[in-house]
């Protein structure tokens, strides 16, 4: 960690809505006028997208039926370390993109959508380093990522709310059936206990959406429940670390209410506006801090 050159992660399940977050720190990137360097956890992959098929299906015949993206075996969780201790300390390091879609790929030529891009240096004179992907505050016996963030985001949807968005998402954005979605979660699951839930008790603040509609079976939903068919739960690890205003927030937050002593739950449709109103202040005394060091 380090206040010269501060690190901020969003942390995440694939289908958990990271992208909303990723959103309200763009726009207070623009406000503040910050330059970051912007790092996505598929980038971190191991294997590129045929490369995976392969490990895949040669764990499958060694009996390993959980080889995943949540997993170790499938990510460069060292790499990931080293870059956040590198930008930490001197402002440097190295990055790469995964290029999803036929869109990515077509301004790197020679590549195809499921590769990387060449890793490269990160540009000079950034003001922090913002992750959005699945693992900013993973620990494992070999990596320690989460120790070098100094603001720890997570993304918490219900388990049932979680696989709801993944489901539609991966049928509407990939074309993938309900059957091999479905599988998908299942060869996750032995990984995303170990290594995915475990990040949210090491998060500084996690934002977890509530459907208050009926999703007992995710699997036959025909929709994703809207944001005003939700509530969110804001908890803060320790409110005193950022001087959390509760009774401003709840001044502001129409329909808001305090849970616990570091809960605030608030109408699913007001969790962008929340965003900004917690993070806007923690974001400029970051790097207020980071200018007066540097």
């Amino acid at each position: 960690m380090s206040q010269k050159h501060p690190i901020v992660a969003v942390t995440g399940s694939s289908g958990a809505g990271t992208s909303t977050v990723k959103h309200a720190f763009e726009h207070i990137f623009i406000r503040e006028n910050i330059t970051p360097v912007i790092i996505e956890g598929d980038s971190f992959h191991r294997y590129d997208r045929a490369a995976m098929k392969d490990a895949m299906a040669k764990a499958e015949a060694e009996g390993n039926d959980h080889f995943s993206h949540f997993g170790p075996e499938a990510n460069l969780f060292d790499k990931l370390e080293d870059l956040f201790t590198t930008y930490s300390e001197t402002g440097g390091g190295q990055k790469r993109l995964y290029l999803h879609s036929d869109e990515e790929a077509e301004p790197y030529e020679g590549l195809n959508p499921g590769q990387f891009t060449p890793w490269e240096d990160i540009p000079a004179d950034s003001d922090l380093l913002f992750y959005e992907g699945l693992h900013g505050g993973v620990v494992t016996d070999e990596a320690d990522v989460a120790s070098q963030v100094d603001l720890l985001v997570g993304v918490v949807p219900s388990v049932n709310l979680e696989w709801i968005q993944k489901i539609h998402r991966d049928n509407a954005e990939r074309g993938y059936t309900a059957d091999v979605i479905v599988d998908t979660i299942m060869r996750r699951m032995h990984d995303y206990v170990r290594y995915i839930t475990p990040q949210f008790s090491r998060t500084d603040i996690n934002f977890q959406r509530v459907p208050t509609v009926d999703t007992s079976n995710p699997f036959i939903a025909r929709d994703i429940p809207t944001p005003d068919e939700s509530l969110v739960v804001i908890r803060f690890q320790d409110p005193k670390k950022f001087n959390t205003d509760f009774p401003y927030l709840l001044n502001m937050i129409q329909n808001s209410f305090m849970s616990r002593r570091n809960s605030i739950v608030i109408p699913g449709g007001k969790m962008g506006m929340a965003m900004e109103l917690i993070l806007t202040p923690i974001i400029h005394d970051m790097i207020e801090k980071a200018k007066k060091t540097r």
